[in-house]
């Protein structure tokens, strides 16, 4: 099977060809070309993506298949130390550290999410006032998690700017010239640098902030080593504010070219839980969750799928599948039940689901509030989508406020 999954075309509207392939070849072999990546099998149908997420016999440790990991003289630290990270190890290791994570998050630390969420909102909306015209990701969907999540670090304003960048870098890793690879590696080191440093001074200087809670954490006498605790802070602030971006603009333009149901909202605010649900499902701000790799020769959909392959999640293909959600092509606010997979399912279940939702329902809820005439500012064919295929996100979202 042979497609480009990184064309304009593909990225702006990838759910026929996802149909196609639940149809006709439900868990294709995906060549290199194909992908921007390794060699791999895609899961696309809703009852395979459940089986993958949940069976003991589809592994995140790569190791568990004698894959061996190199780094190369070049590459980033950064990335071996990424191995640490709990998205890419099994139980009982990834319950270990979850189990750290969890008691850095302490009541008074989610409580005060809340009160960030409304007071950042406010702000940028107020900022946005008199302007006709805003990108609505630079200007609001962004600022909104990238602060919060900041906030909870302790990350210093200074340097907060520069997360986006290099969440943006480690995302597209795989795409791009021998010049840009380069500067993305740059960037990478960088990233790599920072955290250490940030440890390095929350040791020194403890704060109220999550990186002290997380050195601080101890479980049964255990805590994070060095690079356990640099990919814990990368996987916060990644699933801390990329996914949100990404639900809020991709949630606000599914809204904006449905604008019944924008308007069905609008009148019935009360509708935002399932809303925020439908939007998770229908947009898809998670393309694919890490990859899995087979612990044993496996059969899906008739596809036998041999011991040690990658597999790729394709929870945005199980989002759109008809068997599972009837109309799936359609937006619905109140669709119910909604067993969507936009957080994945099992063991790594989103860790930072409860904080997209709440930082997803307070901006979504605000915005349409402040600029009920709110449109897109181009043709919908006219918006760029990145081309990474871990997160479903936009570029830019040009829109008139009316």
């Amino acid at each position: 099977m042979t497609f480009d999954a990184t064309s304009p075309q593909f990225r702006r509207d990838p759910y026929p060809t996802y149909a196609n392939l639940r149809k006709n070849e439900p868990v294709p072999f995906i060549s290199e070309s194909s992908m921007g990546e390794m060699e791999a099998f895609l899961v696309t149908r809703y009852d395979d993506v459940i089986t993958v997420l949940k069976d003991t016999r589809f592994s995140n440790d790569m190791r568990k298949v004698g894959e061996k990991i190199e780094t190369p003289w070049w590459m980033p630290k950064v990335l071996s130390s990424f191995q640490s990270s709990m998205l890419l190890v099994d139980d009982p290791d990834h319950r270990r550290l979850r189990d750290l994570v969890h008691k850095a998050f302490t009541p008074k630390m989610l409580q005060d999410m809340n009160v960030r969420i409304n007071r950042t909102s406010d702000e940028l909306l107020d900022a946005m006032a008199g302007k006709s015209s805003v990108d609505l990701i630079h200007d609001y969907a962004l600022p909104i998690p990238l602060t919060v999540i900041s906030d909870m670090m302790g990350v210093p304003h200074k340097d907060r700017q520069k997360f986006h960048k290099w969440m943006g870098t480690f995302l597209d890793i795989s795409s791009g010239t021998k010049l840009q690879m380069a500067g993305k590696l740059i960037n990478m080191v960088q990233m790599y640098r920072f955290f250490k440093g940030l440890i390095k001074l929350r040791r020194k200087n403890p704060g109220d902030d999550l990186v002290t809670a997380l050195i601080k954490a101890e479980q049964d006498g255990d805590r994070l080593n060095e690079d356990e605790m640099v990919a814990m802070i990368f996987i916060l602030l990644l699933a801390g504010h990329e996914t949100t971006v990404n639900l809020i603009g991709n949630g606000t333009l599914a809204l904006l070219e449905n604008r019944d149901q924008m308007q069905k909202l609008q009148a019935h605010p009360e509708m935002l839980d399932t809303a925020v649900e439908e939007l998770l499902r229908f947009t898809n701000p998670v393309e694919q969750p890490a990859p899995r790799y087979t612990l044993e020769d496996v059969e899906l959909s008739g596809q036998k799928i041999p011991k040690g392959s990658r597999v790729l999640v394709g929870i945005a293909s199980a989002n759109r599948d008809e068997s599972a959600f009837p109309n799936a092509d359609q937006l619905d606010i109140e669709r119910s039940p909604n067993k969507h997979v936009a957080f994945g399912l099992g063991i790594h279940y989103c860790l930072g689901a409860p904080l997209a939702r709440m930082e997803g329902k307070i901006a979504l809820q605000k915005l349409l509030a402040r600029y009920p005439n709110m449109k897109l500012a181009v043709p919908s064919d006219q918006v760029q989508w990145r081309t990474s295929m871990a997160v479903r996100g936009l570029k830019a979202l040009p829109v008139q406020l009316g």
